[in-house]
């Protein structure tokens, strides 16, 4: 059986930030948020509300907040990571412990949890069209078990796949996603159900 990562142990783990997300734990505490670990990332929550969440990349890390265009940022120090999918999430972007402001990032994070407790929340639109790109469509039409178990996919699991093979750019790539997804489509796996 997987054993579930803790908050403790992700700590542990061999992190290129980890002086700089472990300060960063320390300020986040101090909001009384609950600690737990979703996504394979500390995860910071207000009842059933998804608060913020550290997370470290390449070249930065951040504190990454799930209803952060909500708050105020006459800085504009808040980056949407993703403006062509996202609404309402805004990350905190560093690179160094130089970079870490206590003070912004409390006020952010005070901010947020003022937002949650007044019910102040972006909610994503699900209402846009499912496009599925030609050339899923084009093995689901040729693969009638595999059109069948993709038809009974939740929304949100065949979003995930078109999404993948559509932000393909080389036609190799978009190749390579087709063939690994179909078994996984079969197996009426979600894209990122190992996240979930």
């Amino acid at each position: 059986m997987k054993k579930t990562l803790s908050a403790e142990d992700y700590f542990k783990l061999d992190l290129k930030y980890a002086k700089e997300l472990i300060l960063l734990r320390k300020i986040v505490l101090k909001s009384g948020l609950h600690e737990t670990v979703k996504w394979g990332v500390p995860t910071y929550t207000l009842g059933k509300d998804n608060v913020l969440a550290l997370l470290e990349f390449k070249g930065h890390f951040c504190l990454w907040f799930y209803q952060g265009s909500l708050l105020a940022d006459p800085t504009g120090k808040l980056i949407n990571a993703s403006p062509e999918k996202t609404v309402a999430m805004r990350q905190l972007r560093m690179k160094t412990l130089a970079d870490i402001d206590e003070k912004q990032i409390l006020s952010f994070i005070y901010e947020s949890i003022e937002n949650f407790k007044h019910s102040r929340k972006i909610v994503a639109s699900r209402s846009k069209e499912l496009i599925i790109p030609t050339e899923l469509s084009a093995i689901l039409e040729r693969d009638i078990a595999l059109k069948s178990k993709f038809e009974e996919m939740k929304l949100t699991f065949k979003r995930e796949y078109c999404e993948y093979i559509e932000l393909a750019k080389r036609q190799e790539t978009k190749q390579t996603r087709l063939e690994k997804i179909a078994p996984m489509i079969l197996a009426g796996i979600g894209l990122n159900d190992k996240y979930r």
